[in-house]
C-alpha cells in the first residue's frame, strides 16, 4: 500500500480503523490529525463512531481557522494546533486511550522502552504532560510545552498518550510500539522483576547495519515460489492481526526446493505486505532492488545446517516475550499440545540472532524447534510455514495461560511419566 500518497482524510480513516479494530480506542475515544503541505489540519470529528469512520466525516481546519466538514472537529483540536505551532517538523498526531497505556497514566508511571531495543529507537524519549481538562486551551499548552522540548511521545496524566511524527504512519508506529511496551511490561511484572537492556547492549543493537549482499535479477517467479509468497503473506497478515508482532517488526522466511529462500523485507508495513514485496535470497545474494530483514544471516545458517527445517519465524508476542525480559523460565510441560509442538524451550542470550547466527542455528533443530532470545525475540521453526506459525501461536497462547495461572495458584506441570508417555506416543 502506498500510504504516503493517500489523501490525508483517507490516511486518518485507515489508521483509525486499525486503532479501533485492535482495541486501542473506543467508539467515542481518540483523535488523529494530519497537517498537509498547505498548512491545513485534517482531523477526526467529535461525536462520530470511530468504528465506522468514513472519508466524508473528516474535518479540515484551514490556516486561518476556518472549519470545513459535515461534523464538528474533535474537542481535542486545541492541543493538535498547539503541537503543530510548537513543532513545525511534526505533520501527524495520534491520540488514544489503549487500556495498557491508560494503566500507566493512572499510576503516573512511564512504560519501560528498553525491554526490547527497537522500542526505544522508535518511541524516543517519553515524558508526562500534567493533567488538563480535555478540550481546554490549558491542556493544549501543557502538551505543547512538552513537545516544544523536542519530545515526540507524551503520556498524559489520567488520560492517555499523544504521539507526533513527520507522517501518520510514523506516529502510528510509535503509538503501536509504546502500547506493545506497556502490555509487555504488565505481563512481565506478573512473572517477576523486569530486566531492561543494558546501555551497552542497546548501543550494540543500534549500531547494527544491513548485511552486505550481492544482487541478482530474480526474473519470473515459478509456480512454487508464487505459492509460498502468497501463503507467507496470508500468515503474516494473520500474525499481525493477532498482534504477534508490530507493523514493521517480525520476520518470516520459507525455503524453496532449489535451496534459496524468500524472506520478509526490512521495515515495510506487515499489515499490507504483498507477495511482490518479499525478498528472495540465493546464497549470499538478494533479489535486486530489495532490502531483506536484518536477520537474514540467521535464516541462511538455519537452512544450511538443517535440511528438515523449511520455515522460520522471528516475532515479538507480548506474552511469551515476558519470559524474554525476566528471569522466569518457560516450561512447555503444560498441556500435551504445548509439549508436543514445543518440547524444550531454550532461552538464548541477547544478540544471539544477529551476532552469532551460526551458533544460534546449531541450537535449533526439529527436536528443539523454538527458542527465546533475551530482550529480543522468539524464534519458531517448522517443516513448512503453517507448522512454524502453529508453534508461534502455541508459544504465545501457552505463555498467556501461564501468566493467567500465576494469579490463580501454583502451576502443576505434566509429570515426567506423562511426558515419557507423550514422547512415545508421538515419536518425539
Amino acid at each position: 500500500m502506498m500510504f504516503d500518497i493517500m489523501h490525508p482524510a483517507d490516511q486518518l480513516v485507515t489508521i483509525m480503523e486499525r486503532i479501533y479494530d485492535y482495541g486501542m480506542t473506543t467508539t467515542s475515544g481518540g483523535n488523529l490529525s494530519i497537517r498537509d503541505s498547505d498548512g491545513n489540519v485534517w482531523i477526526t470529528p467529535g461525536g462520530v463512531d470511530k468504528g465506522s469512520l468514513r472519508r466524508q466525516d473528516i474535518i479540515r481546519v484551514s490556516p486561518d481557522g476556518a472549519v470545513s466538514g459535515i461534523h464538528k472537529p474533535s474537542v481535542e483540536l486545541p492541543f493538535h494546533l498547539s503541537v503543530y505551532k510548537m513543532r513545525p517538523d511534526i505533520r501527524a498526531i495520534v491520540h488514544a486511550h489503549p487500556p495498557s497505556l491508560v494503566a500507566f497514566s493512572i499510576v503516573r508511571r512511564l512504560p519501560e522502552t528498553l525491554l526490547v531495543p527497537n522500542a526505544r529507537m522508535v518511541c524516543g524519549e517519553v515524558r508526562f504532560a500534567p493533567y488538563g481538562l480535555p478540550g481546554s486551551a490549558e491542556l493544549g499548552e501543557k502538551i505543547g510545552r512538552v513537545f516544544a522540548e523536542g519530545v515526540n511521545t507524551v503520556m498524559l496524566e489520567n488520560h492517555g498518550v499523544v504521539i507526533g511524527a513527520g507522517d501518520m504512519f510514523g506516529a502510528f508506529r510509535a503509538f503501536e510500539t509504546l502500547d506493545f511496551c506497556a502490555r509487555l511490561e504488565i505481563n512481565a511484572r506478573r512473572l517477576g522483576a523486569i530486566r531492561p537492556l543494558s546501555a551497552k547492549n542497546f548501543e550494540l543493537y543500534r549500531s547494527r547495519s544491513h548485511v552486505p549482499l550481492e544482487e541478482f535479477d530474480a526474473g519470473d517467479y515459478g509456480s512454487e515460489e508464487r505459492l509460498y509468497r502468497s501463503e507467507m503473506c496470508g500468515l503474516i497478515h494473520r500474525a499481525y492481526n493477532q498482534r504477534l508482532f508490530n507493523s514493521t517488526q517480525g520476520t518470516f522466511s520459507r525455503r524453496l526446493s532449489d535451496g534459496s529462500f524468500i524472506i520478509t523485507p526490512y521495515y515495510l508495513d506487515r499489515k499490507y505486505l504483498e507477495p511482490q514485496d518479499l525478498v528472495r535470497i540465493k546464497g549470499r545474494a538478494k533479489e535486486r532492488g530489495k532490502l531483506p530483514s536484518r536477520s537474514v544471516l540467521l535464516h541462511e545458517a538455519v537452512y544450511r545446517q538443517h535440511p528438515e527445517i523449511n520455515s522460520i519465524i522471528l516475532a515479538h508476542p507480548p506474552n511469551i516475550m515476558a519470559f524474554a525480559v525476566t528471569d522466569a523460565v518457560f516450561d512447555a510441560r503444560l498441556i500435551p499440545e504445548s509439549y508436543i509442538l514445543l518440547n524444550t524451550v531454550q532461552k538464548l542470550p541477547f544478540g544471539s540472532s544477529h551476532l552469532q547466527p551460526e551458533l544460534t542455528a546449531k541450537e535449533l533443530s526439529p527436536k528443539n524447534p523454538v527458542a527465546i532470545v533475551e530482550n529480543d525475540c522468539v524464534i519458531a521453526t517448522g517443516n513448512d510455514l503453517l507448522n512454524a506459525f502453529d508453534r508461534l501461536e502455541v508459544m504465545e497462547y501457552s505463555a498467556k495461560s501461564v501468566i493467567s495461572a500465576r494469579m490463580l495458584g501454583d502451576i502443576v506441570n505434566i509429570s515426567p511419566a506423562q511426558v515419557e508417555e507423550i514422547r512415545t506416543a508421538f515419536n518425539l
